[in-house]
């Protein structure tokens, strides 16, 4: 938005985690959840209100009265809402089979409410979020992605393959021989999709994720490729019981985004997975904060370099 002309304010509580490259921006503190300091920070107005942090109806009803003074508000949901045929969705114990790309049609959870943290929890708060957006008659797009991944993301699900290239791992384990999709979304094609809605004000959802979706294995590759490390690429027939090979994307059923309804609106991609991803491999490696822990809770069932070392007979 800044690239295209835009006077942008961006709101938080801690002006230190604003990245230092948005130079132009402007910081200004405010809690989410204090419809105060929302006021003072919304201003006389706006022309487009992005709503990153929006996962409960609380949340919704506190932004739909800015929304209503807004030209075109934007609020990021998720794939988590899509449901199959028996019930099963993308945080469920049992991996959803949507039988084909997922379109905006497709039914959803059931709304509800309660701790949005959990499993269970967050695609209901989601939805009760949206639907109170949705039916207010303010307008307000839903932007529904998945997998995200962008440069200062607080879970950058591509460490699992930065890091080994950084410790020089000679190979690479992948369960089910790395087919599993769970579709990406580049934050830089999400705010291709934003400057869209902020031209063209009304309700609506949209998915929102890459031109492409890449398998776990053609993820591995383009970051191996674009830091020009090779590995031998063990490819496991299975899952093995000991968690060898899993990656933040597997899945036994495909799981991809239908964004012919974006394009058709308008939307044009800032690139395919391999071409945005680069910043945030760039990023990573940088060593630049808030990179992921080494005891990271999250990364460690990921990278079991004691279970790899002895299936290569090094340990």
């Amino acid at each position: 938005m800044l690239a295209a002309g835009w006077e942008v304010d961006l709101t938080g509580r801690d002006p230190s985690h604003v990245p230092s490259d948005l130079a132009g921006a402007r910081f200004v503190g405010s809690d989410r959840r204090d419809p105060g300091q929302l006021a003072d920070a919304f201003g006389l107005g706006a022309d487009l209100l992005v709503d990153c942090a929006c996962f409960t109806a609380e949340d919704a009803a506190t932004l739909l009265p800015f929304a209503r003074e807004t030209t075109s508000t934007v609020m990021i949901s998720s794939k988590a809402v899509y449901v199959d045929a028996d019930g099963n969705h993308s945080n469920s114990e049992q991996k959803p089979n949507f039988g084909g790309p997922v379109s905006e049609t497709q039914p959803t959870v059931a709304p509800g409410g309660g701790d949005y943290m959990t499993r269970e929890g967050y695609g209901a708060n989601k939805v009760a979020a949206e639907q109170v957006l949705l039916g207010s008659g303010a307008p307000v797009t839903v932007l529904r992605p998945s997998k995200i991944h962008g440069p200062g993301s607080r879970q950058p699900r591509e460490w699992v393959f930065v890091k080994r290239v950084l410790d020089r791992r000679p190979a690479i384990f992948l369960a089910n021989r790395g087919d599993g999709v769970d579709h990406t979304s580049a934050a830089a094609n999400i705010a291709a999709l934003i400057e869209v809605a902020a031209e063209s004000p009304g309700a609506r959802v949209l998915n929102s994720a890459d031109p492409d979706a890449p398998s776990a294995l053609e993820i591995s590759r383009a970051i191996a490729s674009h830091l020009g490390h090779l590995w031998e690429k063990v490819l496991l027939d299975d899952a093995p019981p000991d968690g060898l090979g899993r990656t933040p994307w597997d899945a036994p059923h495909p799981i991809v985004l239908d964004t012919s309804a974006a394009v058709e609106f308008g939307y044009e991609p800032a690139g395919d997975y391999a071409a945005t991803v680069s910043d945030e491999i760039d990023w990573l490696v940088s060593g630049a904060e808030p990179r992921p822990a080494t005891d990271d809770e999250y990364f460690a069932r990921f990278l079991d370099y004691t279970a790899e070392d002895r299936r290569l007979g090094l340990g």
